[in-house]
């Protein structure tokens, strides 16, 4: 879960009160955290902060917030993050695939830059780029990395507290389409909630990307006697509650009898658990619940919420599990509440809760058929994790 702040991004803030937003970030989360020092000592996180506080003089409010992020890096919790209220987007989306990172929405008036691959930002390289990330953003999981590294690209005032950007109104992308084409795109910065970008074709042809304006659906594929069941968002939706969806669909399974059903929560990042319970209960006890027949696809945004799923369905059922790596871990720190600091209005979201949900389990949940994604395979609208489960 993101917690959303609804102020803007303070700008030109004095010294003082970054230093006293520093001391309130230094305060105030070691209390409100379930479990602050569980990978960091009290002495050295209050030694870090102290480093931030003698070079307060230098920083400025992008800066500063990129130390907050170098001090959440060391904190090493998944859901305890930094939130700053950004007012301002560049009009790009990125997405990491196996062979780089590539534009996969952007402004309509530079469509033709669609699906190119990112090489650098104002002169720096993406090499350069992931360096400075990985000092930044938790790199110990390629997958939360990759996942929040593609948000962050389109983030003008972040981009400048790294030093990628001079300004936050403007950046210069250089990019390279398939055929080898390299050129350079500008982008002006502009109100993220006027944000208008395109989207390739692929969105609304290919099966996992038709419907994410909705938090649960489902399509029977007659050729391959598939049912394919997308579990977007760990919401209740109470124009069409989940209890009642869940009928439905075996409603559908015990009419159409299908041979194979497949559960898609590589782009669910999380929410309420509980929701996906009646799904749970009814797949344990179908015939569909055996090996070959029951697939649960994971990836690197399948975080929170629906890793916990994930996981209930790799303990309790013959699921397969199809796909990479989640970004997030097994047993974590999460139900997240959040503070904002006084000045610059930052919120720090924090962990209140410790969930071990397979005990003696490191790290994150890993696939039992592991998928690399090729951009190329997106251009012709090929799912490499729904072709390898078709085949089987």
């Amino acid at each position: 879960m993101i917690l959303i702040s609804n102020h803007s991004f303070s700008q030109h803030l004095e010294k003082k009160q970054l230093l006293e937003d520093l001391m309130y970030y230094r305060d105030t989360l070691p209390v409100k955290h379930k479990n602050l020092f569980n990978k960091i000592s009290k002495t050295e996180f209050e030694n870090k902060v102290a480093g931030v506080a003698g070079k307060i003089d230098t920083l400025n409010d992008e800066t500063f917030m990129v130390e907050l992020f170098r001090l959440n890096v060391l904190i090493g919790d998944e859901h305890t993050r930094i939130e700053p209220p950004f007012k301002t987007a560049l009009p790009v989306k990125f997405t990491v695939f196996d062979d780089g990172i590539f534009v996969t929405g952007i402004d309509p008036q530079q469509s033709t830059a669609l699906l190119s691959k990112l090489i650098a930002i104002n002169g720096h390289s993406i090499d350069e780029i992931n360096r400075k990330f990985k000092e930044v953003i938790k790199a110990d999981n390629q997958s939360y990395f990759e996942v929040y590294e593609q948000q962050l690209l389109n983030n003008p005032s972040f981009l400048k507290g790294l030093g990628i950007l001079s300004s936050d109104e403007s950046a210069a992308f250089t990019l390279q389409s398939h055929d080898g084409e390299v050129h350079q795109v500008i982008l002006t910065a502009v109100n993220k909630d006027s944000l208008n970008i395109a989207l390739p074709a692929q969105y609304g042809a290919m099966l996992p990307y038709r419907e994410q304006n909705k938090d649960y659906w489902y399509e029977y594929d007659s050729a391959t006697k598939t049912i394919y069941f997308n579990f977007v968002h760990c919401n209740d939706d109470e124009q069409h509650p989940f209890a009642q969806f869940n009928e439905e669909l075996f409603s559908k399974i015990n009419s159409l009898h299908p041979a194979k059903i497949i559960v898609d929560l590589r782009f669910n990042s999380g929410g309420n658990s509980g929701v996906l319970r009646p799904f749970i209960d009814s797949i344990k006890h179908s015939y569909l619940n055996k090996k070959a027949h029951f697939y649960v696809l994971i990836g690197k945004q399948t975080f929170s919420s629906a890793l916990m799923n994930a996981v209930e369905f790799k303990r309790y059922t013959n699921a397969i599990l199809v796909g990479q790596m989640t970004s997030g871990n097994i047993n974590h720190y999460g139900e997240v509440r959040g503070f904002r600091l006084p000045n610059t209005k930052i919120v720090i979201g924090y962990s209140t809760r410790y969930w071990e949900n397979w005990k003696g389990k490191k790290g994150a949940l890993m696939p039992d058929k592991a998928i690399t994604y090729h951009s190329l395979n997106f251009i012709n609208n090929k799912d490499e994790a729904l072709e390898y489960i078709y085949k089987q």
